[in-house]
């Protein structure tokens, strides 16, 4: 295997001139860089990159902290973030926490032992004082999840206007009686969608049944056991919004096998847009979420922090939601006369 002492007897200069051209030193001419190049590739000398992190402290590597890799939502934003990571030079890897707190700060350390030069967290397991600590070893941005007292960038959705738009949506479909589905209870996104939720039900004066809230919600086959339990109820809702697609599917999946029907029984609304939405029988109706546009922005703004060193600003850049009406929703006008 060719080391760098190969290259600089190759070349005929000094190990300093090498190393000056490995680490993309200011002050090297370009003739000597293109002969050092042409040495190390004539000999298939590869530069020891993790001996260059420790003396550069720069791993060019980005981790992204996720739930849960097989949830639609986060394999976007996961693709997205790598695309955007690649083209300011940066490698990605994926932790995925499964909702634990325990295996979140663990992949914290990360951070701390400089194995990567930043985090993006897309989810939150922890309170962010466990959190704060670890931002005096690098930059730490939130993306979708959001935590009001976390003094680093926030790259979110107006997550209260995307349950106020879905739920007006059913109201305006004639529906009193709607369940809200939502999942884990730590998360400030699902607490501000039934923030949003409760509004919309407040400006029709009506008031939100308890017997209506299915938490802890994440799969379809969750979608399936919120159908059951919501079937098992003495008074019935006519609708129900749900904080996720998959949880949709399976909730319209149950719905049919049971033999009712989508939306004339039960309208359903998702949340994400994620393509199982299209491909359902009714189509779904959702509320979009712009993956694409955060994950660039997460990653842009990381970069920065990472060449600025200033990790502790509070900056809240918001994105837009948008609702797409399909079919679980409309094409016969509930009334709660036909209830």
């Amino acid at each position: 295997m060719a080391t760098i002492e190969d290259v600089a007897k190759l070349t005929g200069l000094s190990r300093t001139t090498i190393s000056r051209v490995i680490n993309n030193h200011p002050y090297v001419s370009e003739e000597k860089r293109k002969l050092v190049l042409e040495a190390m590739e004539k000999l298939g000398y590869v530069p020891n990159s993790s001996a260059r992190s420790l003396r550069n402290q720069k791993t060019s590597i980005l981790a992204l902290f996720i739930p849960r890799i097989t949830n639609p939502f986060f394999s976007e934003l996961v693709e997205a973030t790598e695309i955007a990571a690649a083209e300011h030079g940066y490698q990605l890897i994926i932790c995925q926490t499964r909702y634990s707190p325990e295996k979140e700060l663990n992949y914290m350390n990360l951070l701390k032992t400089k194995q990567v030069d930043g985090v993006i967290l897309a989810s939150i397991q922890n309170e962010w004082k466990q959190l704060k600590p670890f931002l005096q070893y690098g930059p730490i941005v939130l993306c979708n999840e959001f935590d009001d007292c976390a003094n680093v960038p926030t790259v979110r959705l107006d997550q209260v206007y995307g349950g106020y738009i879905a739920t007006k949506h059913l109201l305006e479909q004639g529906h009193t009686k709607i369940a809200y589905c939502s999942g884990g209870y730590r998360s400030n996104v699902a607490k501000s969608r039934e923030i949003g939720f409760k509004k919309a039900l407040s400006e029709y004066k009506l008031t939100f049944d308890e017997r209506y809230a299915f938490r802890d919600a994440f799969h379809i086959a969750d979608g399936k056991r919120v159908f059951r339990k919501m079937m098992a109820l003495s008074d019935r809702p006519t609708a129900v919004f749900t904080g996720s697609d998959e949880v949709a599917a399976g909730i319209i999946s149950e719905a049919l096998a049971c033999g009712y029907r989508i939306p004339e029984d039960l309208a359903v609304v998702g949340f994400d847009n994620q393509a199982i939405t299209e491909l359902t029988n009714p189509t779904i109706t959702t509320v979009h979420q712009p993956i694409k546009q955060m994950a660039q922005k997460a990653v842009d703004i990381i970069v920065e922090k990472i060449q600025t060193k200033k990790y502790d600003v509070q900056e809240i850049y918001e994105f837009p939601l948008q609702l797409i009406v399909r079919a679980s929703t409309v094409g016969s006008r509930f009334h709660e006369s036909e209830a």
